[in-house]
């Protein structure tokens, strides 16, 4: 079949990571996935919850949508004095995804919060969230080592992810929302730069799906995030 972007199947999107896209966060990115656009920005703020060991520190996210980042507006969490359970789910996933990649004990007892909030959604925000966010995180762990405030890099390695799926039963890489919808089987894989897996989120929406084409999807998604732990590198300078 043929993609309505012209991609090959192992594909990725044009990935475009903007650094300090905002003047007053410890790190903020806004990273672009075609047409998925996400602002990330990590705060840092003295303590950690009380449920963590004492010495160590806490990393969260949060995740939200704005009202036009569909094709049609959508209702602001706050105008139902909850969030959403999708936005729940979302934010536990970019929360541990970004754990993952850091040393709670270097990081001391301060908590750092990675917002992330979607300007523009065209498949893939949640994936984008944690590419993005992990280089917000980065940026605001370097601030406070040139800041002298922090004496040991928490971060024990890169994170990243992407999604992959079997639409008309073709695999294809970095699903745009136009594939995601009529997606037979959907899957999101968080990978660190090791080639090891963090998660993975896969259902069968259309369909189920066999253990080899599981690992087919994985091994798509490798690819990809091989290619945006570059990006994130360049990023970084590193």
């Amino acid at each position: 079949m043929a993609r309505i972007d012209g991609r090959n199947n192992n594909e990725l999107r044009p990935v475009t990571i903007t650094a300090g896209f905002v003047d007053f966060a410890e790190g903020s990115v806004l990273i672009q996935c075609g047409g998925t656009k996400v602002l990330c920005c990590a705060s840092v703020e003295a303590g950690a919850p009380k449920y963590v060991p004492q010495g160590t520190g806490w990393v969260t996210a949060e995740y939200s949508m704005l009202p036009r980042a569909n094709r049609e507006r959508s209702r602001r969490d706050i105008s139902r004095l909850k969030l959403s359970s999708r936005s729940a789910e979302i934010q536990r996933l970019i929360g541990r995804s970004l754990r993952a990649a850091v040393d709670l004990a270097a990081l001391g007892e301060r908590t750092v919060t990675v917002d992330c909030d979607v300007l523009q959604g065209d498949g893939g925000t949640r994936t984008a969230s944690i590419t993005g966010g992990f280089v917000a995180l980065a940026l605001a762990c370097r601030k406070l080592l040139e800041q002298g405030t922090m004496t040991k890099d928490p971060i024990r390695h890169y994170v990243a992810a992407v999604s992959a799926g079997i639409v008309q039963d073709e695999l294809l890489l970095d699903l745009c929302y136009s594939e995601d919808s009529h997606a037979m089987v959907d899957l999101n894989c968080v990978m660190d730069d090791g080639g090891g897996l963090i998660e993975l989120q896969g259902t069968g929406e259309g369909r189920s799906f066999t253990i080899e084409e599981q690992r087919k999807l994985v091994s798509l998604c490798s690819e990809g995030i091989r290619s945006l732990i570059e990006k994130q590198k360049e990023i970084l300078g590193d």
